[in-house]
């Protein structure tokens, strides 16, 4: 069984044992959270859309770490005008551990 769950603005397809790198999301490591906003459950007989979310679905997930990922670069230049800039960013992330999959019961 799988899941299409949108956290962050992105989408991600996860199973259960799935490990992913979200946007940072309050709580301490070890919690457990859940994911309400499910697009699509699929991997049974049948495949529930949402139209635009499965109603009744949830996606429990356990934090497993905080951290930020590699620095980026941001140069900014203008030919012929002396004008550089230079600056680095790293994103905030949440390592999670998918631990169930609820299907909406019908």
């Amino acid at each position: 069984m799988y899941a299409v769950l949108r956290t962050g603005g992105k989408q991600y397809r996860v199973s259960k044992g799935d490990k992913l790198k979200v946007e940072k999301l309050p709580g301490a490591v070890g919690e457990e959270i859940t994911f309400d906003d499910i697009l699509m459950i699929g991997g049974t007989e049948d495949i529930m859309v949402g139209t635009p979310r499965v109603q009744g679905a949830k996606v429990a997930a356990k934090i497993l770490a905080h951290d930020r990922s590699k620095k980026v670069i941001v140069f900014k230049f203008k030919r012929r005008k002396g004008y550089q800039k230079k600056q680095g960013h790293r994103q905030n992330y949440t390592h999670v551990e998918i631990t169930d999959i609820q299907a909406a019961k019908a």
